[in-house]
């Protein structure tokens, strides 16, 4: 089964990041794609991805509009950053972004 992890954030910190993790879930699960998401809003960092969650993970997606914390954590793995707007937009072309990238 194909894994993701993906860090979501947005400039305020509100709406886009939740969105965004939400459509990600969607359609992840749609496409039988495993995926956790962290988000970094207005409450700090929740859902945290562990280390082993990271490494596990065939792809990461970055959903953000602004600075991911603590970066280093991903450093060696395949990352498709896109902004908040687009995944709430179109989350599905997102995830098939994501896939896309596994495969290259």
């Amino acid at each position: 089964m194909t894994k993701m992890v993906a860090v979501t954030a947005c400039i305020a910190g509100i709406a886009h990041t939740y969105m965004a993790k939400a459509n990600l879930e969607k359609f992840a699960k749609k496409n039988g794609i495993e995926i956790k998401v962290e988000t970094q809003g207005a409450m700090g960092m929740e859902n945290k991805l562990s280390e082993a969650e990271i490494a596990d993970a065939d792809v990461v997606i970055f959903a953000v509009d602004t600075n991911v914390a603590e970066r280093s954590r991903f450093d060696g793995k395949k990352i498709l950053t896109v902004s908040t707007s687009e995944v709430v937009k179109d989350g599905e072309e997102t995830i098939k972004e994501a896939i896309a990238r596994i495969n290259n």
